[in-house]
């Protein structure tokens, strides 16, 4: 299973990002899919995550903030970040999580926000 993670790149405080991961490599399709963050310094942390039925969870910090979704279709997860704040400023990784087989990581992306 490979997860190809991208759109990570620089923006000021107040601006968007948009993250997104295929999965890829398996017939089967994945359940839960989900995205972290690493800080520079500090542990690897959850953002956000979505079941396969599009039930959605999320970090007190990014509440009301980032938006995460899917399409199942393209074994695909995204990360719709608003309001970005320097706080963010970090490797965002994604995840998949499959019952028959379990969890993969991505390789990461960095964001960087300006204040």
């Amino acid at each position: 299973v490979q997860l190809q993670a991208s759109g990570g790149g620089l923006v000021q405080a107040g601006g968007s990002l948009r993250l997104s991961c295929a999965a890829s490599g398996t017939f089967f399709s994945p359940n839960g899919m989900g995205w972290y963050r690493q800080a520079p310094g500090k542990q690897r942390e959850f953002v956000a995550r979505i079941s396969d039925a599009g039930s959605t969870y999320y970090a007190d910090s990014v509440k009301d903030r980032f938006t995460i979704s899917r399409d199942n279709a393209k074994n695909t997860v995204y990360l719709q970040m608003s309001s970005l704040k320097p706080e963010d400023t970090a490797v965002y990784y994604c995840n998949a999580a499959y019952n028959q087989l379990g969890i993969y990581w991505g390789q990461g992306t960095v964001v960087t926000v300006s204040s």
